[in-house]
């Protein structure tokens, strides 16, 4: 995988081309998605937002993650990734939005879901598409290696 200002670089350069737009949506990533793509010269044509929707209240009454998934199968889950990335698009009013959900620890995993656990969606015209991965390392590790895969995501959606 890229590293995260390569792929970020990317998407500035790839969006600008095809003239699109995109949005953020995260959690354990706490903006650095947005930010690692905010660093790219021309940016400010590409990049219309993002939601750190850290607590599950932002998630919900923000993006619209619907109550019963927070309630049932967490946040840290397919339908969570999947409402926030369609949330976002549709609230920041992009063309492509991403969204990331997880744990980057070293707290917080259990057996089911251990630490470096985290799903990534990509919202376009096209649908949704979420990835679930496992990722190693220390928490600064988990967090990019999340927003470099959430960028890739998006490139793929567009190319």
């Amino acid at each position: 995988m890229a590293d995260l200002q390569t792929v970020s670089a990317e998407v500035v350069r790839i969006f600008l081309e095809k003239n699109l737009t995109l949005g953020t949506a995260e959690s354990l990533t706490g903006g650095m998605i947005a930010a690692s793509v905010a660093g790219v010269s021309g940016a400010s044509a590409v990049l219309m937002g993002g939601v750190v929707s850290y607590d599950s209240r932002v998630k919900h009454e923000v993006l619209g993650v619907e109550q019963s998934v927070i309630d049932t199968v967490g946040v840290v889950s397919e339908p969570c990734a999947r409402q926030m990335a369609e949330g976002a698009r549709k609230t920041l009013k992009t063309d492509v939005a991403v969204s990331a959900t997880g744990i980057a620890g070293p707290t917080g995993g259990t057996p089911e879901t251990p630490v470096g656990t985290v799903f990534i969606g990509v919202s376009s015209q096209n649908g949704t598409r979420v990835d679930e991965c496992h990722f190693e390392g220390d928490r600064q590790s988990v967090r990019e290696q999340s927003a470099a895969h959430a960028l890739q995501m998006a490139l793929d959606t567009v190319r």
